[in-house]
């Protein structure tokens, strides 16, 4: 298998403190994040979304201090996606940092079309936050 990944990034002109309360809560996703969820519910102790792909399960990091948002998406077809995306300081700013892994079977097209609906996903983030 090709190992590849890339970082999707966008600097947002808010407090890392900010974006991270905002991007960190599930319910926000709908608003921002049109890749992975068109709506979210929690149901027991996960939360469903229901995404492009179908339902899917996403399982968040704890809320922690540095500005983790990884996160792990099980899609219909039941394998398990990770995500790691990181919220870093910059001055009174921050930067979103998405690193998308091309997976298994994955080709070229569509690993390209995966990087572009990460990156219109953080450009709504930054709209929502800049506002």
């Amino acid at each position: 298998m090709t190992r590849e990944s890339t970082h999707v990034s966008v600097f947002i002109a808010r407090s890392a403190a900010d974006v991270y309360a905002y991007a960190s809560d599930p319910a926000n996703l709908p608003a921002w994040a049109a890749g992975l969820s068109s709506s979210i519910a929690r149901e027991g102790d996960h939360w469903v979304a229901d995404s492009p792909m179908g339902q899917v399960f996403v399982a968040f990091a704890p809320p922690n201090d540095f500005g983790v948002l990884d996160h792990h998406v099980t899609l219909p077809g039941g394998d398990t996606v990770y995500n790691p995306v990181r919220v870093i300081p910059d001055g009174e700013h921050s930067e979103v940092v998405f690193t998308l892994r091309r997976r298994e079977g994955m080709g070229v097209d569509e690993f390209t079309a995966d990087a572009a609906a990460v990156t219109a996903d953080l450009q709504r983030l930054k709209g929502l936050l800049e506002r």
